[in-house]
């Protein structure tokens, strides 16, 4: 499987936007944004002119790259999302929301989506008390996430924990910290992502 191996940072820098690609690191004075807000290379500090087509493409980049899935994945989730009822920029960033790995770290059991997904593959997680290591499967209401009982002293959970908790989950996730454990009360509202996020450019991409 294709995966990206260079520093996430220079994602960050190249989307001039903290993606929290880095865990704890995106939240102190080390980011890569707040020591060089400009793009990586050798003329990232010039004014670039951006075209329709590169405004649109720069968003779909931003959004895969936030969300840590790949081309093939994310055109499967537009196509998912055309084929709902409802406004197709919204579901589909619902959908990606409902990603097992995403849902692991809105609820503070990873310190970043990358982490979530390693972990999820690893096995450290139950969904309805049944093991499940694909990170792209799709949670719905009412499901319940836990981290396995022998998982449950493994260091990088029990620092994403602690850091979890400054962090706060979203209101549509009700986490349980002492029982190592969360239930999705509802999936998200377009309101309640607060992400800069322009899914409207991405449809028009697509939709050309």
């Amino acid at each position: 499987m294709a995966r990206y191996t260079d520093s996430v940072c220079r994602l960050c820098r190249r989307e001039g936007l903290k993606l929290f690609l880095k865990g704890e690191r995106c939240y102190t004075d080390k980011c890569a944004i707040e020591r060089r807000n400009y793009p990586p290379g050798e003329h990232g500090q010039g004014r670039p002119k951006f075209s329709e087509y590169a405004l649109q493409l720069r968003e779909k980049q931003k959004v895969k790259r936030m969300y840590g899935v790949l081309e093939n994945q994310f055109r499967l989730y537009f196509r998912m999302a055309e084929r709902s009822r409802g406004i197709t920029g919204e579901i589909l960033l619902q959908l990606l929301e409902q990603r097992l790995d995403n849902m692991i770290y809105r609820m503070g059991f990873a310190t970043s989506r990358a982490e979530a997904r390693q972990l999820v593959r690893h096995g450290h997680f139950l969904v309805n008390s049944r093991k499940v290591n694909i990170p792209s499967a799709l949670l719905k209401a009412g499901d319940v996430v836990s981290v396995r009982e022998k998982s449950r002293n493994v260091g990088r959970v029990q620092e994403a924990l602690a850091q979890g908790e400054h962090r706060g989950a979203p209101d549509w996730l009700e986490v349980n910290r002492e029982g190592f454990s969360a239930r999705v009360k509802a999936l998200p509202r377009r309101a309640e992502l607060t992400m800069p996020i322009n899914e409207k450019l991405i449809i028009e991409l697509y939709s050309k």
